[in-house]
């Protein structure tokens, strides 16, 4: 699992989400870390049943 988080902190670390820097993703605890990629990486369908959206008007 540790070589897991540290290829995912690799990951990160060369190409940071918008607004974070290298040094930030290098300071987060595993637990962060692992925290920010589920974020980053859910699936939105899920979080919407069938028959709801969402609107921008």
């Amino acid at each position: 699992m540790k070589e897991n988080i540290k290829e995912l902190r690799q990951k990160y670390i060369n190409n940071p989400p918008e607004g974070m820097t290298p040094k930030d993703i290098r300071r987060m605890s595993d637990e962060e870390l692992l925290d920010m990629d589920y974020f980053l990486n859910e699936d939105l369908d899920d979080i919407f049943e069938e028959g709801e959206g969402f609107f921008i008007f």
